[in-house]
């Protein structure tokens, strides 16, 4: 097999133009030419006259002595190379019995990918959602955002799919793939039901639309395969014992709210980066923890056509759609800023999982058709900044945490329950002011505050400079109506629940795994590390 990089044509190209540029590169026949895959396709937008797809294809031809001398003869063309793909491979069953089904706790990615490769391969695993199926957590994340009734169990953060599934449903990642487990994560997400161009595009999005429908039938093909999945079941409960031998601490089952009990020798903490209950009933037992930066600030929109125009020019055409950006910069005080989770033609959506505390996020459907873009616009907090937030009596490492709901309860009381919204120039006069030119597109009410009073001062000044650089980027970014957004306080998880190179935590069969646990940063990477973990089960223990 053959890979081609760097294949550029119009964006308005046909197939034929597709093969044909193929056949001028390999100085071949299409006839010879058995096999094609796209791998990527991303836009070139740096010459707006010039509009590109830009594309990295496979080739097969129709016998390997052909291939061959291809290569040969393009040896001097680095875009043009051998291709061998990274296949993903499941471990072979380990020689130990498993005393019960593995349990999984928490079904965002992490936990559903783990429960669904476990099932596959027959260990029937059990999945524990605190939450609703998705459907039903549709119905209730609507509910709140038309009446403000929260559900603490059943919202934009908890329920069947995680997070993820009331936000873009963005599964790019930056993580190394030598195993193939992004390709596999994107397998099963087509094999659920998603449209097969998330195998190339360069940025692929489900959509919240096609996410729900996406993880009900992973859920689904989970129980065909023997797995169960219990929906209202918070875990709030870990049941250990001492090993005679090794004086360690041994996992043998969870506890929930309710009271019913799920006995495993392997439990998987898949709890996601707004599980803080969890994360305080955690922090008191004999489990190594730490505290983990993350990042903290608001949601910025801006109409869309105006980043069209910016990034792709004004004549682009409308089959482009909705065009999203990537900006970092540096404040003076030395802090990153950056734009974190854009979401093209979207929403900013009430994120809140606590009585009297709001956070933002954003969301975008599938067609991205919004007449607003919005991004959270961010800045790094470290541990330091922590401190001043301490709880008497509370174990230092949950200091990130009570930080958020510091943020997030200045940021209700500002918008009094609704979205606090505020124009950059009311924002940089540290006041309250109107709505401009740009109407805010929201799930769930939205109310005109002074967002600066919710953010620490380094963090106010740090947006400031970062949407004043930014504008040099993409002009108009910092005009005097864009809109912020508070408070964006859930970019990842504010603690880390320590694993060693077997993935298990100092409480032994107790495997901590995804974003919640510190070791994953979205969809994509969450699953993967779900791979990761039931691979490493797998190992061990023989499938029933």
């Amino acid at each position: 097999m053959i890979q081609i990089s760097q294949v550029k044509l119009p964006v308005s190209h046909t197939r034929e133009q597709l093969l044909h540029k193929i056949e001028k590169l390999l100085h071949i026949n299409s006839k010879e030419i058995s096999d094609l895959k796209v791998l990527k396709k991303s836009i070139d937008a740096r010459d707006k006259n010039d509009l590109c797809f830009v594309y990295t294809v496979s080739v097969s031809l129709d016998s390997q002595k052909t291939e061959n001398h291809v290569l040969i003869r393009s040896k001097k063309n680095r875009n043009i190379s051998a291709f061998h793909p990274p296949v993903y491979t499941f471990p072979e069953s380990g020689q130990r019995e498993l005393s019960a089904p593995p349990i999984i706790i928490g079904s965002g990615p992490a936990g559903l990918f783990c429960a669904w490769e476990l099932a596959m391969h027959g260990y029937r695993p059990v999945l524990l959602e605190r939450g609703a199926c998705a459907s039903e957590r549709k119905h209730k994340v609507e509910t709140f955002w038309k009446t403000g009734e929260l559900d603490p169990d059943c919202n934009v953060q908890f329920g069947e799919g995680g997070a993820g599934t009331f936000s873009d449903g963005k599964l790019n990642t930056g993580v190394k793939d030598r195993f193939g487990r992004n390709h596999e994560v994107l397998r099963i997400f087509v094999q659920a039901g998603a449209p097969e161009n998330i195998l190339y595009d360069n940025k692929p999005h489900l959509g919240t639309d096609l996410l729900v429908q996406i993880v009900e039938n992973i859920r689904n093909q989970i129980i065909v395969h023997g797995g169960e999945v219990h929906f209202r079941a918070n875990v709030t409960e870990l049941i250990t014992r001492t090993d005679g031998i090794t004086g360690e601490e041994m996992i043998t089952g969870v506890r929930t709210a309710k009271g019913q009990e799920y006995f495993s020798d392997n439990v998987v903490l898949a709890i996601g980066h707004s599980a803080r209950d969890t994360f305080e009933m955690l922090a008191g037992r004999n489990l190594r923890m730490e505290p983990k930066a993350f990042a903290a600030g608001v949601r910025v929109e801006h109409l869309q056509a105006m980043i069209n125009r910016d990034q792709y020019g004004p004549d682009a055409p409308a089959m482009l759609g909705a065009a999203p950006y990537k900006l970092t910069g540096r404040a003076k005080n030395g802090r990153g800023v950056y734009s974190f989770c854009m979401c093209p033609g979207g929403y900013v959506v009430n994120a809140s999982s606590e009585e009297g505390m709001l956070a933002v996020n954003g969301m975008s459907y599938h067609a991205r058709d919004s007449r607003n873009a919005n991004s959270a616009i961010v800045v790094s907090v470290t541990p330091e900044d922590f401190k001043p937030f301490h709880q008497e009596g509370k174990p230092d490492v949950l200091n990130g945490m009570f930080f958020q709901r510091k943020l997030e309860s200045l940021a209700f009381r500002a918008g009094e329950g609704k979205i606090p919204i505020q124009r950059f120039e009311d924002f940089q006069k540290n006041r309250t002011g109107g709505i401009g030119s740009i109407a805010p597109c929201t799930k769930g009410e939205y109310r005109t505050a002074n967002v600066r009073s919710i953010l620490p001062d380094y963090i106010a000044e740090s947006l400031e400079q970062g949407l004043l650089d930014f504008d040099r980027k993409i002009p108009g970014f910092a005009g005097r109506d864009t809109l912020l957004s508070g408070i964006e306080s859930r970019t990842s998880s504010p603690v880390r629940i320590v694993r060693d190179d077997t993935l298990q935590s100092t409480i032994r069969g107790l495997y901590p795994c995804g974003e919640g646990a510190g070791y994953a940063g979205g969809i994509t990477s969450a699953a993967m590390d779900g791979l990761k973990v039931a691979e490493r089960i797998a190992s061990i223990y023989k499938a029933f």
